[in-house]
């Protein structure tokens, strides 16, 4: 079995030896996320390309979206987060580029309970009305593994050289 760096005392996860990585940067963790399509007539999320982080979402409905509007979308979709990772819903960076167009709560979480239909909360950014059509790629689903530990209260944190330090401490 092959097994990824630990993080403190917790394993985040492993290889899985039918699958050993093919480089040591190929990370291919044998993690499966099912989805549920809600609306026959979508495709599944997909990579545009080999190797891409995000996962295509598109519209299930048509919308349109005012200078500064934003709006609720449905994508036909729910999928089953595993255990120990999260669904982080993000932009797409050419309809960023091109119209303003972004994620309102982005990243929007995908918690590994949830079930529910996967919708996305899109803002218009720019100075110009922008529509997509229903099946548009409006969004990205990243999978990320995250912290599940305990959350243990302390009097005092251990110091660093950084201490407090946020907001522009490092200068400009």
């Amino acid at each position: 079995m092959w097994n990824v760096p630990q993080v403190g005392h917790v394993d985040c996860m492993s290889w899985s030896p039918s699958t050993p990585p093919a480089k040591p940067h190929d990370y291919r963790l044998g993690v499966q996320v099912t989805v549920q399509r809600l609306d026959p007539g979508l495709p599944l999320p997909s990579r545009a390309h080999p190797g891409d982080a995000g996962l295509d979402l598109r519209a299930a409905e048509s919308v349109s979206l005012g200078p500064g509007e934003r709006s609720l979308v449905p994508t036909g979709l729910a999928v089953a987060i595993p255990d120990g990772h999260a669904g982080l819903v993000v932009p797409r960076s050419g309809l960023a580029a091109r119209h303003g167009i972004g994620v309102a709560n982005g990243p929007g979480l995908i918690d590994a309970g949830y079930r529910g239909e996967l919708k996305v909360i899109l803002i218009n950014h720019g100075q110009e009305p922008v529509s997509f059509e229903r099946g548009e790629r409006i969004a990205q689903l990243v999978v990320v593994p995250v912290f599940v530990g305990e959350v243990v209260e302390v009097d005092e944190l251990p110091a660093t050289d950084r201490g407090a330090g946020g907001f522009g401490s490092t200068g400009t």
